[in-house]
C-alpha cells in the first residue's frame, strides 16, 4: 500500500499547514513556530517508494560538535529517546547536525491521519518543550537535569493514589535532613 507525498500534504491541508513537496526527493518540507527552538523545520520523507515513512526536525541544535560538554549533551539524548515514545536522535559527526527524528515501516499497510498527526505533534511537543530546554541546560552547566515532568507525574499519581502519603514523606525528609545537621555554635 505505501503512503505518497500528496496523501501527507493533504494531512497538512486538513491541519492548515503551508508546506513545500520535493518530489524528486519524495519529502515534504514545512516547519512551526517553537518557544524554545529557532527556525523549527520539519521534513516529512518517504523512502522505499513510500514504504519507509520519517518525520525529523533538523538542525535542531547547533554548536555541539566541539562543545565541551559534548558527551553529556549525546548521553542526554539518549536518556530522552529513552524516556520518550517514538522520538529518536541523530548525530552526524562530519559536521555535528543534530536531528529530532521518528521513523517506521509503513511496507503493506498505510499511514493514516491520525497515525500522522501523533508523528508531528509528537515531534514538535517533545522537542520544543521537553528536550531543547533540558538540552541547552546541559550546553550550559554539563548536567542533565533530568525529566522533571515524569517527577511531577509520579508525586501527582502518589497522590491520587495515596492521600497523604506525600505529606508523610516530606516530613519525614525533614525529619532526616535535620537529624543530618549538627547545631550552630
Amino acid at each position: 500500500m505505501a503512503v505518497s507525498v500528496q496523501e501527507i500534504g493533504e494531512y497538512l491541508d486538513q491541519l492548515g499547514w503551508d508546506y513545500r513537496i520535493d518530489e524528486e526527493e519524495d519529502r515534504i518540507v514545512t516547519g512551526v513556530e517553537g518557544d524554545h527552538v529557532e527556525d523549527f523545520l520539519i521534513v516529512v520523507q518517504l523512502d522505499e517508494d513510500g514504504k519507509f515513512f520519517r518525520v525529523f526536525a533538523p538542525q535542531v541544535l547547533s554548536g555541539v560538535k566541539d562543545h565541551p560538554h559534548k558527551a553529556a549533551i549525546l548521553q542526554t539524548m539518549l536518556v530522552i529517546s529513552w524516556e520518550t515514545k517514538m522520538l529518536q536522535w541523530e548525530y552526524d559527526p562530519s559536521d555535528g547536525e543534530i536531528r529530532a527524528i521518528i521513523e517506521f515501516p509503513i511496507e503493506d499497510s498505510k499511514l493514516t491521519e491520525k497515525q500522522f498527526n501523533r508523528c508531528l505533534s509528537g515531534l514538535i511537543q517533545l522537542v520544543d518543550s521537553v528536550a531543547i530546554p533540558r538540552l541547552k541546560e546541559v550546553m550550559e552547566t554539563g548536567h542533565d537535569p533530568g525529566n522533571v515532568e515524569i517527577g511531577e507525574r509520579l508525586l501527582l499519581s502518589i497522590q491520587e493514589q495515596a492521600p497523604g502519603l506525600l505529606d508523610l514523606l516530606e516530613k519525614a525528609m525533614e525529619a532526616r535532613k535535620k537529624r543530618g545537621r549538627f547545631p550552630s555554635e
